[in-house]
């Protein structure tokens, strides 16, 4: 995948930096290309999909299921929070499946708006995604990475129920829900959910970021690494709240596997050639030595 911004000098180092991230639940940056105008960033191709249209279209769901996505989110956000990077927009969106095979990993990506956390610096941006953000974010607090605790919780949240725990259609509602972190598990959604998956969103979603699970912390809670996650089916429940709550059109009219099929092709070849032209054509200030000392050819 090959993703364009806008070239800024002071994000020169800070790409060269990704460079050091290799995880296997994390997009990685394989590549950048630089024009007069613009930094051309070429990402490791992930083709599974969205976390919801996967949840969606299967026909068996569980806690557990849950409880295998979380760890893995955990596991990466761990990594990515001992090298000192705050990723600060984790959300259902933002995790994609790296390939169509059913026990494919799941892969965070978008690193638009995450921060490289100096030993002197304080973060104070409030960024991210309304519904996601922890609440010291919402205050204009001084905040750390424990704000991607929170919005694993969120996360979590979700898979269990299909639902958000804060909503409004007023912005201003919204964020003073999340200042308060008041939600609940309501009945019947939650009625066959465990006391141990709630236990683990309330350690998670915790106001006081003092207070709240580190990524190291909840990797230990028995949810995670213990066996109380439930087996039962909670995919009828779930998948009709998603759908209800996150709608899309590729919900309401389900195309032939088939012509899935034949798109998921057609989107690996795009993006194939697509790489192939920008080696090509924009061999300008490459950051890869290695690569500029190789005959290029289309």
């Amino acid at each position: 995948m090959v993703s364009l911004i806008a070239s800024l000098d002071s994000n020169h180092c800070c790409f060269l930096f990704f460079f050091r991230i290799k995880h296997e639940n994390i997009v990685s940056l394989e590549d950048i290309f630089e024009s007069q105008s613009h930094l051309y960033l070429v990402m490791q191709l992930v083709s599974g999909g969205e976390l919801f249209d996967r949840i969606v279209e299967k026909g068996f769901y569980t806690e557990r299921d849950a409880s295998k996505l979380i760890r893995q989110i955990l596991d990466a956000v761990k990594y990515l929070h001992d090298m000192g990077i705050v990723h600060r927009d984790l959300k259902p969106e933002n995790l994609l499946y790296y390939s169509m095979e059913e026990d494919s990993n799941i892969m965070i990506s978008d690193f638009g708006l995450s921060k490289i956390e100096d030993s002197g610096s304080v973060m104070s941006t409030a960024c991210g995604t309304p519904g996601y953000v922890a609440p010291e974010v919402l205050a204009q607090k001084p905040y750390s990475k424990a704000v991607d605790c929170w919005s694993i919780g969120v996360i979590s949240y979700i898979l269990l129920c299909g639902y958000p725990p804060f909503y409004d259609e007023n912005d201003t509602k919204l964020f003073e829900q999340i200042l308060r972190a008041e939600y609940e598990f309501d009945s019947p959604y939650w009625d066959d959910i465990s006391d141990s998956a709630k236990d683990f969103i309330s350690h998670l979603m915790e106001k006081e970021p003092t207070l709240r699970y580190t990524c190291e912390q909840a990797l230990q809670h028995p949810w995670i690494s213990g066996d109380t996650a439930l087996d039962r089916n909670i995919h009828e429940s779930v998948s009709a709240q998603i759908k209800k709550n996150f709608a899309k059109s590729k919900w309401k009219v389900r195309i032939p596997s088939f012509f899935s099929h034949l798109a998921f092709l057609a989107q690996q070849f795009f993006f194939f050639f697509l790489e192939y032209w920008l080696l090509g054509l924009l061999r300008i200030n490459c950051y890869k030595p290695e690569l500029c000392l190789r005959p290029l050819t289309i």
